[in-house]
């Protein structure tokens, strides 16, 4: 981590800060508004639909700009619909402010991805990647936990509080600490999407889809896997996202560093193979306590050491178009992250037990990783 990429980082820990601490905060949210808790969850499907639709389409309107300005601008949108949740004074205004919140997020991780590959000394630019994203994984283990006990004990509002807070610093070190560029893009806008119609672009994006998607399959049920089957009791699961957090901590770095030492494809092949095999553990095996607690770590952190090197492959097949590209991964996690949760859920309709969504997720990273491997085929070897 360099003084010039700081604010990236901190950016992303606002980012991830606003994206997981609403799940801990509906029950609150939901008692405060009025509504069911099923009905304020939608409040996760608002942002992360706002990040599908603001990637592409934010990236497009100020690709010609300084990089600099851009992540500016993003953050200050950022910070106002964050700030905007505080004083929303029914449910569908905070709707609207949560789909509003969401659309910097994918394009400022995707132009804060090209600019720190750029700053990155050679060979070093998936550890630059990475260290975007640790603000991300320190948000999930450190600030998500902080935010949920101030809404918990004080009031809901404070936690978007603090979101805001956080971007109002970004900003600052922003215009600080990171360098004046110039414009990343380099073709027309047009020019730029000829990449997105080629198969090798959806290719790509697939394996985000469908591969990341493994994760959220066992993540967004990790709480009632952890109380129901492993047998811990509802009070201890805080501090097990806790492990998870630190997990995805470890692996953002890990995962950094593999990306630069050997190919990034071969790499993510990998490391879909050991989340197939630690998914398939987590649903043999999750009655014992102390396998739970170590494959809620290493679960979290294979999790997360996909990122750098899913970013680099993008990053060297989108010639021209890397800013665009990086937004739309940015995307496609967003849609793993909804795509997991809903076919992670199925089992359960059918009254299986909480152990089985990992074994979907098994499932999904296994078709990631077989679309992995046809990637290497065809583009790589």
């Amino acid at each position: 981590m360099t003084k010039q990429l700081f604010p990236l980082a901190l950016g992303g820990l606002g980012i991830g800060t606003t994206e997981f601490a609403i799940m801990g905060l509906l029950p609150d949210i939901s008692s405060s508004l009025n509504v069911s808790i099923p009905i304020a969850g939608h409040l996760i499907s608002a942002y992360a639909f706002g990040v599908v639709v603001g990637a592409p389409i934010l990236v497009a309107l100020s690709a010609k700009f300084p990089p600099k300005n851009i992540l500016i601008i993003f953050m200050f949108l950022f910070t106002i619909f964050n700030a905007l949740s505080i004083v929303s004074p029914d449910y569908s205004t905070l709707l609207i402010s949560r789909f509003l919140s969401g659309l910097p997020h994918g394009a400022f991780f995707g132009v804060a991805t090209i600019v720190a590959s750029r700053l990155a000394k050679k060979g070093k630019e998936a550890q630059a990647i990475a260290s975007i994203f640790t603000g991300l994984t320190l948000a999930i283990l450190l600030m998500v936990p902080l935010v949920t006990f101030i809404g918990h004990h004080l009031n809901w509002r404070y936690s978007f509080g603090v979101v805001s807070l956080l971007g109002l610093f970004t900003i600052l070190f922003l215009y600080i600490w990171l360098p004046s560029m110039k414009p990343l893009r380099s073709v027309s806008f047009k020019e730029e999407l000829e990449f997105f119609k080629t198969i090798k672009a959806w290719h790509i994006l697939t394996i985000v889809a469908i591969g990341f998607a493994g994760l959220f399959a066992w993540f967004s049920y990790i709480a009632p896997l952890l109380i129901h089957i492993a047998g811990f009791n509802i009070e201890v699961v805080s501090y097990l996202m806790i492990v998870a957090g630190a997990g995805m901590v470890v692996g953002n770095i890990a995962g950094g560093y593999l990306a630069d030492k050997r190919d990034p494809v071969i790499v993510a092949i990998f490391l879909l193979f050991l989340m197939v095999i630690s998914l398939l553990l987590v649903f043999f095996f999750s009655e014992s306590k102390i396998v739970s607690i170590i494959l809620t770590f290493v679960c979290s952190a294979l999790a997360l050491s996909f990122g750098s090197p899913i970013n680099m492959i993008m990053l060297k097949s989108a010639k021209h178009s890397e800013m665009l590209a990086a937004a739309f991964i940015q995307a496609g996690f967003n849609v793993a992250n909804s795509l997991g949760a809903l076919l992670g859920g199925i089992p359960l309709l059918y009254g299986l037990s909480f152990n089985y969504p990992a074994l979907v997720g098994a499932g999904m990273a296994l078709f990631g990783a077989i679309l992995c491997l046809l990637f290497y085929r065809k583009y790589e070897r």
